[in-house]
């Protein structure tokens, strides 16, 4: 292995945890892979090395499996009362906030996010999350049922926890994905299996270490890091686990459902999206110019949600596209530590590559780079902010999701809301658009129209913990997040009373 690089602001407290040996969290203990294996994780900023992390594959998912069950089965989480269980997720919130400069760091070197993003908005997101999701733990109810069965009955249902839990997550936001996936499942009371992505191993480790200090008992969480091909094809097919819950594109979540199809496992997916940002001929220019800008910019366009399709009247095309360039011009991009950058890079040189293909296959098909294009610096994967113009819906930029910080711009002169929702809904795709009004009557009747899990209008991407996320069509199945998450880990039992 390369020597390890430090970033001289990662601080002290950082640096002592990237040079510790990353083992796997299995049944309350950090230990190596069964094969000794081990692989390079790096900072996407600089394209270098920072940690040495344990490579889990099938043998090592038996075990967490074999202790996640222990802990459902047998364990002192059966018998933790939810007042308990709340209590204990609540103060890993506590734990995240007080450690929330050491994991924004991590968050950053290791996604290349800007640090103000990883600690102003996504340490303090998740301990929200944990909180909320604490709070429900003690308001998982049943119902009671009338039914006309001749006789006397009495009915009721009650929901318990589905079991143990196979949780594969995402690279583009380790901490957040990590929180989404794990608070529900604790407050239904369902052990846990987390797979971080291979890219993205080290906050996940970190809030390991968290889950131990709260207080949760040996086994509830376990986490094996690896590959997607060996630890997460393990945890997907699985006979022993009752669930998995995968974010991340639709091509690995369809080889997630095959490989659940041996058990029939339940099975939830928050997948890739092409999300459609529509501009009406009245919108106010001063709220849509920078909220279309942030919808497709944000955390370097690697969001599933993002912004990547707009759609502006022509009345106000060109005033969108000149103002998005002015803005997307102005973000300072850089390293994720350094104190001015707003913007920092893809996650891999993999990722740079797929990015800037698309933008070739663009100009290729006929599109006009109207900004960026083209790759910033020598060292680390930056992408300019890029608006592609004279799109099409034939263009393989306008159907594919790009995961990059690439914008497909097309006009429309039409007041008909029908056809305008159909140009937005010409998509596999279905998780998340926004509509851009000051008539709230045409907001509420595009709404309606728009085939999608979740719709702003007048705003693009908020995540409040309260407020349920997923998909449409090809973007997944369930709901992430708000009370509809706890339905993902719970079973419903009906029962019956002959009186």
């Amino acid at each position: 292995m390369n020597k390890p690089y430090i970033h001289p602001k990662i601080g002290p407290r950082a640096a002592a945890f990237l040079a510790k040996e990353h083992k796997l969290l299995i049944g309350g203990k950090w230990v190596p892979a069964r094969s000794g294996k081990t692989f390079e994780t790096f900072d996407p900023g600089t394209g270098r090395v920072i940690a040495k992390i344990a490579e889990g594959d099938a043998a090592d998912v038996d075990l967490a499996v074999a202790a996640a069950r222990r802990a459902f089965e047998s364990g002192p989480w059966r018998t933790i009362t939810p007042s308990e269980r709340g209590k204990m997720i609540w103060r890993l919130a506590d734990l995240l906030e007080q450690n929330a400069e050491e994991i924004a760091v991590l968050e950053t070197l290791n996604n290349g996010k800007p640090l103000a993003t990883s600690r102003d908005r996504d340490v303090p997101g998740c301990a929200d999350l944990f909180r909320y999701m604490a709070g429900w733990a003690t308001k998982i109810t049943g119902e009671t049922i009338s039914i006309s069965t001749p006789g006397q009955f009495h009915a009721f249902t009650v929901r318990e926890p589905v079991g143990v839990v196979g949780q594969i997550i995402p690279w583009n936001g380790p901490l957040a994905m990590a929180t989404w996936k794990l608070a529900p499942a604790l407050a239904t009371g369902c052990t846990v299996v987390l797979k971080p992505a291979e890219q993205t191993p080290l906050t996940a480790l970190r809030l390991g270490e968290l889950i131990q200090e709260a207080g949760i008992p040996d086994g509830v969480v376990n986490i094996v890091t690896g590959f997607g091909a060996t630890a997460g094809a393990a945890i997907a097919a699985h006979p022993d686990i009752d669930k998995v819950g995968f974010t991340g594109s639709s091509e690995v979540g369809r080889i997630i459902v095959h490989a659940a199809a041996g058990n029939l496992k339940k099975v939830s997916l928050e997948l890739g999206g092409k999300s459609p940002v529509i501009v009406f001929p009245d919108a106010d220019m001063s709220v849509a110019v920078p909220g279309a800008t942030q919808a497709i910019f944000a955390n370097s366009g690697q969001v599933c949600t993002a912004g990547s399709r707009l759609f502006a009247h022509k009345k106000v095309f060109d005033k969108m596209i000149d103002g998005i360039a002015q803005q997307a011009g102005k973000i300072r991009i850089g390293h994720g530590l350094s104190d001015e950058a707003q913007m920092g890079p893809v996650i891999s040189q993999t990722q740079m590559d797929r990015v800037m293909g698309y933008v070739d296959q663009g100009r290729a098909a006929g599109a006009t780079v109207a900004a960026g294009g083209k790759r910033i610096g020598g060292e680390g994967y930056f992408i300019a902010p890029t608006i592609l113009t004279d799109t099409n819906p034939e263009m393989s930029v306008v159907r594919e999701e790009i995961f990059g910080p690439v914008l497909c711009a097309m006009s429309f002169d039409d007041d008909d809301l029908e056809r305008i929702a159909k140009q937005a809904n010409d998509s596999i795709y279905g998780l998340a658009g926004s509509i851009w009004t000051q008539n709230i009557s045409i907001g509420h009747k595009m709404a309606q129209r728009i085939r999608a899990g979740r719709v702003g209008i007048n705003t693009h991407g908020n995540v409040d913990a309260a407020l349920p996320t997923g998909g449409y069509k090809q973007s997944g199945w369930g709901r992430e997040k708000g009370h509809e998450g706890l339905h993902l880990y719970t079973e419903v039992k009906s029962v019956i009373v002959s009186l």
